[in-house]
């Protein structure tokens, strides 16, 4: 026998059901900012970004090459672990293709979000 759902019972397990999945979300997304290393992330962008990125926290002005701070992307809205992630793993013109691993893309994504409010 199958059981039919009455539309009350329906509309008020929708909002409960609906938070909870929002709440999922937002946790996992705050949880993997947390999935790399800030020393780690400072570490690489010293080696790898510094030669035309500003990566320190205390400088928040342009570079003279047009590319953003650190801190400047930081404060972007879009910028995301995710999206981060999703920028370091894609070849892009203006960027040179640095063969990171998942755990320094998690290192450098973690550090560029510790900048965040800075």
């Amino acid at each position: 026998m199958t059981r039919r759902w009455s539309k009350p019972f329906l509309a008020r397990m929708t909002i409960p059901l609906l938070s909870a999945a929002l709440l999922a979300a937002v946790t996992h997304e705050a949880n993997a900012q947390q999935d790399g290393d800030v020393a780690g992330g400072r570490q690489l962008s010293e080696t790898w970004c510094s030669s035309c990125h500003v990566i320190g926290p205390t400088t928040v002005h342009g570079t003279s090459n047009g590319v953003p701070t650190f801190v400047a992307i930081a404060g972007m809205k879009a910028t995301t672990a995710m999206s981060l992630r999703v920028f370091l793993q894609t070849p892009h013109a203006q960027m040179p293709d640095l063969h990171l691993s998942r755990a320094e893309i998690d290192d450098l994504a973690t550090y560029i979000l510790s900048l965040r409010h800075r």
